[in-house]
């Protein structure tokens, strides 16, 4: 008996396959389901692709227009934030938008049209690409090591050291100087003379997590200042902070040496910070697998191999499309 080996589409035959899912998912006419046949005998390889692209429709249709969706807000805001007309409506994806578009519109964003990311770096002074760790020295001769996919604006003119942190994270050495040195992320900040630590954004927040010396933090102008030392975290938002804690800096900061370190953190805050290493995008679909457990110490370079040995001992499902998404489920 002879077996088939299985063939193996091209990015380009893998999009094809998206595009004709959704033309056939809004009303073909005879000729384009003449065509489309035609076209699926023409290579086994159309077969393969179109088989993943109905598999694809089904598992992806909700999350992706959710992603659609924030891109096109983020686009507004771009466009606003470049002092362009605004357009009357926003972007909006409607229910004739078949998920194929959406899958194409995320494929083109994770090469590099991201509007978000655009908004963040219009007045940053030092930006990383995802998947670069860069230190930089500033003019006091302070360093920062920005994470992968982090942004900082820097203001030294009206006498303390300013930073804004507008996307990811950094790592601060700072300079003894007798000025103060003050790090702005959300709407707390990170006060300090001469130390070294980390200020990490979050959704609607950020984190503080010290590795030497003592930083004073403040959720919000308003609010109480607490002092951290070495060893400790706080994390803020929404003008309120959380108490102290005491954590392990080093293992915590370890993404400085290309590590990710976890202890009973969940799928998807592991998935997080992946995100910023992958030049496309990572989606959960599932919020009970998104919501699993997961300990271990995994490099940071390659998250395809981070997600690899994490499916070997959670047994999810991942699928990777025109090799820009990755799905789990």
């Amino acid at each position: 008996m002879k077996v088939t080996d299985r063939v193996t589409p091209t990015p380009a035959q893998e999009q094809a396959a998206l595009a004709w899912l959704s033309l056939l998912h809004d009303r073909p006419s005879t000729g384009d389901q003449l065509t489309f046949s035609q076209w699926l005998r023409a290579d086994p390889a159309h077969a393969e692709a179109y088989a993943q692209a109905q598999v694809l429709w089904e598992l992806s249709e909700s999350p992706a227009r959710t992603l659609a969706d924030e891109e096109a807000l983020a686009l507004q805001g771009f466009l606003n934030a470049m002092d362009r007309p605004r357009r009357s409506t926003l972007l909006r994806w409607s229910g004739a938008l078949a998920m194929a578009a959406c899958l194409t519109l995320m494929i083109s964003l994770g090469t590099g049209w991201q509007p978000q990311r655009w908004i963040d770096d219009l007045g940053a002074d030092y930006v990383s690409a995802p998947g670069e760790v860069r230190t930089v020295t500033l003019a006091d001769q302070s360093q920062v090591t920005l994470d992968a996919d982090s942004a900082i604006a820097v203001d030294f003119s009206h006498g303390e050291r300013h930073v804004q942190l507008r996307r990811g994270a950094g790592f601060f050495s700072v300079t003894h100087t007798g000025d103060p040195f003050v790090v702005a992320a959300e709407k707390g900040e990170a006060r300090v003379l001469g130390t070294q630590f980390e200020v990490r954004l979050q959704p609607g927040g950020a984190q503080v997590t010290v590795l030497s010396g003592r930083v004073g933090v403040t959720a919000d102008r308003n609010a109480q200042q607490q002092i951290l030392t070495a060893g400790q975290q706080v994390a803020y938002g929404q003008g309120s902070a959380e108490k102290l804690h005491p954590v392990d800096s080093e293992a915590q900061l370890a993404w400085r040496q290309g590590w990710l370190n976890y202890y009973k953190a969940s799928l998807a805050d592991v998935v997080e910070d992946l995100r910023r290493y992958y030049p496309g995008r990572i989606v959960v679909l599932n919020d009970e697998l998104a919501a699993r457990k997961v300990s271990g110490s995994f490099p940071s370079k390659d998250p395809q191999v981070v997600l690899s040995s994490l499916q070997g001992v959670m047994g999810f499902e991942q699928h990777q499309v025109l090799g820009h998404l990755i799905i789990l489920r």
